[in-house]
């Protein structure tokens, strides 16, 4: 199934002709996926069933029934499951041994009409909308209503049990429905549409977690020729919005605007990120659960960097049967010299062959890919930008490299050559550093980054494998940095130079391994 760009900037976010995989079928509404991030299954709900399913790489199975009808679901930091329960009309909290805790069901001594999403702040709140949707039919147990509004609550950390009741964010008419809802991948903001009006609203969130400056953010999410309303809603790790919609999944941009829409057999009624590493979008459709690859992942939840991941015991990677183990807190990605000058065609070293090894290896797409990833697990990302002055100024002609460099007048500040490759320019919360050296850490500011953040791992990456990449992995290692090197995300002049290092000097120095091993071990 082909899926629709209506700006250039979506083709980042996906493939417009990934194909739409059909997981499991037969069901009657399904709701509320959530990824496991330890043991990698998903999680969701047939509502109209009233069960919760598992599904993972053996296939779908039960694992309860009844389930009070539950809809949205997600983990805190501890990864106890919270969850969105219709038929008791409450936010319940499950641990993992199954002991199950109320956390709210009542405001101002009425009974919650019927709690329907979910999503957690990082300092452990819990944010719910309240429509009635499981009051009704079908979708929860019809009875009359207690409360004469439709709400969204949260419940502060440590809060929630019997004789505490959640605090109401926003105005009583500010919503007619109230359904999904998502943070801003730095939860400076809050989304939350709602249904029947076929809109979202953003607010700024405070410090103390209480909301403001509500405003329309999106509008018009409806149709007369297909199917779907506004009803889950997900931030990606660059701060656009994808919410259910007609026909599928619709994507805005931070700034409001429609950017792409992913298409769907099925009426799409939620979606979460999965996957080993987190690109794999999980649609809930009606019947079917679906899922596609995407380009970007999840912004970066609580609960996706939670202790309870299996990480490293030590300063070093640790090798296990099922490869690395890495700690997403100690390490820290840099991506090297990925400029156009260096790795494009036009550019001032195109002759040298970089741009076609840089192309066999597909390094450009598999460091964004790695990037996301990264990000995504709280990973520190690292640009390290080799730049000059107009006529190298500065830069000592003491060896070949310099020289040629002086004479091609590449890499000089503020020209095309100079600037990052589509793909992998730097993005919120990135650190950039600057270098007029092969390695990244003669005369630059690296070291002192990597200090900041407590980082003593580093996965190194970019171009130039047996100049750049080596010596900073040498240096690195001297420095008493552990040093992995996912070598499909490193490229040079030509297959042979590039084996060379990898197979003979690289392996002394660093952990020689790949991107999907890197983004299977930060899991």
């Amino acid at each position: 199934m082909s899926h629709e760009a209506l700006r250039p900037e979506f083709d980042e976010l996906i493939d417009t002709y990934a194909p739409v995989a059909q997981i499991g079928t037969g069901f009657e509404f399904t709701e509320g996926p959530i990824w496991h991030p330890v043991d990698r299954y998903l999680l969701f709900s047939d509502m109209p069933g009233d069960v919760r399913r598992r599904w993972d790489r053996s296939g779908v199975r039960e694992v309860m029934r009844p389930a009070n009808k539950c809809n949205g679901m997600t983990y805190d930091g501890d990864l106890n499951l919270i969850i969105c329960e219709h038929s008791t009309s409450s936010i319940v909290r499950e641990r993992p041994g199954g002991a199950r805790e109320v956390l709210a069901s009542h405001y101002e001594g009425r009974e919650l009409n019927s709690p329907n999403d979910v999503v957690v702040r990082s300092d452990g709140s819990i944010y719910f909308t309240d429509p009635w949707y499981g009051r009704m039919p079908v979708f929860g147990v019809e009875r009359p209503r207690e409360l004469g509004f439709q709400g969204v609550y949260r419940i502060p950390p440590g809060g929630g049990g019997p004789g505490h009741e959640p605090e109401l964010v926003v105005g009583r008419s500010e919503f007619d429905m109230p359904n999904g809802l998502c943070f801003s991948p730095d939860e400076s903001l809050l989304y939350i549409n709602d249904t029947t009006r076929a809109l979202i609203r953003v607010f700024e969130v405070g410090a103390d977690g209480s909301l403001s400056n509500g405003r329309l953010f999106a509008s018009g999410i409806k149709s007369e020729l297909k199917a779907g309303v506004p009803d889950g809603m997900k931030c990606d790790a660059q701060g656009n919005v994808w919410v259910t919609a007609p026909g599928g999944v619709w994507v805005y941009n931070p700034s409001g605007s429609l950017i792409g829409k992913v298409g769907c057999p099925e009426m799409v009624a939620n979606l979460h990120w999965g996957g080993d590493d987190w690109h794999t979008l999980f649609m809930c459709a009606t019947h079917s659960v679906y899922s596609v690859t995407t380009r970007v992942g999840p912004r970066n939840e609580l609960f996706m960097r939670s202790r309870g991941a299996p990480s490293a015991s030590s300063g070093a990677p640790v090798q296990t049967a099922g490869g690395l183990n890495l700690d997403p807190s100690r390490c820290a990605l840099i991506i090297q010299d990925m400029q156009n000058d260096v790795v494009m065609e036009g550019g001032a070293f195109a002759d040298s062959g970089s741009p076609v090894h840089c192309r066999e290896q597909d390094s450009i797409r598999n460091i964004a890919r790695l990037a996301d990833a990264c990000r995504a697990k709280g990973v520190m990302v690292i640009h390290v930008w080799f730049l000059v002055e107009s006529g190298a100024l500065g830069v000592t002609m003491n060896a070949p490299l310099f020289e040629g460099l002086a004479e091609a007048n590449a890499l000089v500040r503020g020209t095309w050559g100079s600037q990052p490759v589509a793909g992998l320019e730097a993005k919120p919360g990135d650190y950039t550093v600057e270098k007029m050296r092969m390695s990244a850490w003669e005369g630059s500011s690296l070291e002192t980054v990597l200090k900041s953040g407590g980082r003593d791992v580093i996965i190194d990456t970019g171009a130039w494998t047996n100049m750049s990449i080596e010596h900073t992995a040498r240096t690195g290692a001297d420095k008493g940095y552990v040093v992995v090197l996912p070598e499909d995300a490193c490229s040079t002049m030509n297959a042979d130079w590039h084996n060379a290092s990898i197979n003979y000097a690289m392996q002394n120095v660093a952990a020689v391994t790949t991107v999907d091993e890197v983004i299977a071990a930060l899991s």
